[in-house]
């Protein structure tokens, strides 16, 4: 007796793209990603090299190239224009607001996370809508009200103001990446005989780390960058702050390049320093914040 295995069907031969059109098409493709981003790099870096070569070459030279270097401009910035003051105002301006707005985003964050409550997503479609609201709208209001206080002419109120104002994007951050945190871990934490508060300080609290660099850095930057509240609500030379001290620079028939160009490198070192710190949580922790709504 013999067994009749049957014949499998054949496949067809599959085309083989050849090499040289591959690595053609491999070319092109690269030429299409390189040159747009060549070409926006070289329109972002161009005003910063100006600023470079502004700083650092000597007053009167028009060279494009920073040689020889000198640090006169700084030196003018530094003592002169008392600029080591305005920069220790924005500082402590930023450390605060960082403070602030990150310890009520993460209490109230928990909240829109944990709890239900009635009218919660028309409390977070209202928060939503005040990001729509520019800035220069609301300085009559807060004015008035930072006069009613007390506050004008004083720290604080660059520091309210920055915190009300970045906390509606805060809160809406920090209470999505809570909701990507089983709340399983919470209740494991209870049942071993921890309260909420400690639940959350030893479960919850370390998991958030990459949404409290984002929050606290974006709230640090704002606050260290905005020029519109510090030359309103402050009037005194003593509590100005960088953007208001360097449009010191700009006189009414002249303009001190050079100076200018020195207090904006020394303006832009924080900034520079705090995203090469955060870099590798920020983006964990914008993306992780925006999965759940």
């Amino acid at each position: 007796m013999t067994l009749q295995t049957a014949e499998r069907p054949r496949l067809a031969p599959t085309a083989q793209v050849p090499r040289t059109g591959r690595k053609e098409r491999d070319r092109v493709s690269r030429w299409q990603i390189w040159v747009p981003l060549s070409l926006y790099l070289l329109f972002t870096l161009v005003p910063f090299y100006w600023m470079l070569v502004f700083a650092f070459r000597p007053r009167g030279s028009t060279s494009l190239l920073p040689w020889p270097i000198t640090f006169e401009n700084f030196e003018t910035v530094w003592n002169d224009l008392s600029f080591a003051l305005f920069f220790k105002n924005s500082l402590m301006v930023g450390i605060a607001s960082l403070v602030m707005t990150t310890v009520v985003a993460l209490a109230g964050g928990y909240a829109l996370a944990r709890y239900e409550f009635r009218g919660k997503r028309l409390f977070m479609i209202g928060m939503l809508c005040t990001q729509f609201i520019p800035g220069a709208m609301m300085l009559i209001p807060l004015f008035e009200i930072f006069r009613a206080l007390g506050l004008v002419n004083s720290l604080w109120s660059l520091v309210i103001a920055e915190t009300v104002f970045q906390l509606p994007l805060s809160l809406i951050l920090i209470s999505g990446f809570i909701k990507n945190v089983p709340v399983e871990l919470e209740q494991a934490a209870w049942v071993d005989g921890c309260t909420r508060l400690r639940g959350f300080f030893a479960v919850v609290l370390p998991l958030l780390r990459p949404a409290l660099v984002a929050v606290g850095s974006f709230a640090f930057i704002h606050s260290w960058n905005n020029f519109l509240f510090a030359l309103m609500f402050v009037s005194e030379q003593e509590k100005f702050t960088v953007p208001v001290g360097l449009s010191y620079t700009l006189g009414e028939f002249s303009v001190d390049f050079g100076a200018l160009a020195a207090g904006g490198v020394v303006a832009a070192v924080p900034v520079v320093l705090v995203f090469a710190v955060i870099q590798r949580y920020l983006v964990q922790g914008l993306s992780a914040g925006a999965v759940k709504g």
